[in-house]
């Protein structure tokens, strides 16, 4: 089985491709088409031309546009009818045709759920469903995903059984697993799980979590973060991991930011959890959560040793180096 490797790109990271990027990649999520209505809006996404480029590059490449995102609304009320979501539907297909696109990725935050302050209804996990076949019957054979939440709250406001006989694949965001809602410092994307730690706030409890929902392991995406989490004035136990802070998991820096220079100016030190399989930054007082090079190949090793489909990551733009991204290219064998 042929891996993915997906990269989630907003309108102003499209620029920052290049030739080699490509190469280490099979998909482009398009960040982000909105609901407006009964209809796909794209108008959004000012550089959609540069897509034409990618595929000189890489002619094999699939680009989909992701619709939704954190606080984007207007699904629930959409989905709640099947006018809605038939019509919601044609307006994708006529999207994806007008701009030459391979697909639709749904990128709803969360069904069942206002934590990202959008209209929820308990009617929103049917209709989350319906609305998904909806998409496929008017896609047809076209590229049809959705990104889940990376939790318990996502399996029950949804029919995960169902969802995985519809779609292609399904992406969890194994990341911010840990971040603005608690005051506990530790990893926000971690392969697994550090010492001591029985939150199941990990990728491989994730995965465990979604194949037993229903989802089939060939079907499944994780994720990885190219920016970090961060939190202050955490007390200086352990090299802050796993202990109380006076913030939650702010957002932190891209990987790309964070430069000896950055190190050094914040008298950070790099340390690396050995059973969580993951890096994190610490200056006595300040932590924070980053993927590094080494923990997003141990991923791309998880991927291909579990028998899953891929990885995935948020965001491009936040890595100017292109290493991370060149990582993946490496381990997934596409380079």
């Amino acid at each position: 089985m042929k891996n993915y490797a997906l990269a989630y790109a907003t309108n102003a990271a499209l620029p920052l491709f290049n030739q080699q990027d490509l190469r280490c990649l099979t998909h482009i999520n398009l960040a982000f088409g909105l609901v407006d209505g009964h209809k796909l809006d794209t108008s959004q996404l000012t550089n959609i031309s540069l897509t034409q480029q990618f595929r000189t590059w890489n002619p094999d490449i699939q680009i989909v546009l992701s619709v939704g995102g954190w606080g984007a609304g207007g699904f629930s009320e959409m989905a709640m009818t099947q006018a809605g979501r038939e019509a919601f539907a044609q307006s994708c297909l006529e999207a994806v045709e007008r701009l030459g696109l391979d697909g639709i990725d749904i990128d709803w935050e969360y069904p069942c759920s206002s934590q990202a302050e959008i209209a929820s209804d308990p009617r929103d996990r049917e209709n989350f469903t319906l609305l998904l076949q909806a998409l496929r019957d008017s896609l047809g054979s076209r590229s049809l995903s959705i990104a889940a939440g990376a939790g318990e709250y996502f399996i029950q406001g949804t029919e995960m059984d169902k969802v995985a006989s519809i779609v292609d694949y399904v992406q969890i965001m194994t990341y911010d697993m840990r971040g603005g809602f608690t005051r506990q410092a530790g990893h926000h994307a971690a392969l697994r799980a550090s010492a001591g730690d029985d939150s199941g706030l990990n990728t491989v409890d994730m995965v465990d979590m979604f194949h037993k929902a229903g989802v089939p392991l060939e079907k499944l995406v994780i994720g990885a973060a190219f920016y970090c989490r961060q939190w202050s004035g955490v007390t200086d136990k352990d090299h802050g991991l796993l202990q109380p802070a006076e913030t939650i998991g702010q957002g932190g820096p891209g990987y790309g930011e964070l430069t000896e220079e950055f190190l050094r100016q914040g008298g950070y030190t790099k340390y690396w959890d050995e059973a969580a399989q993951a890096a994190y930054l610490w200056n006595g007082s300040q932590f924070i959560s980053y993927e590094s090079p080494e923990a997003i190949a141990l991923k791309c090793r998880y991927v291909k040793e579990a028998g899953l489909l891929g990885l995935m990551y948020w965001e491009h733009g936040c890595d100017k180096t292109h290493q991370l991204v060149g990582v993946i290219g490496k381990e997934l064998g596409l380079v």
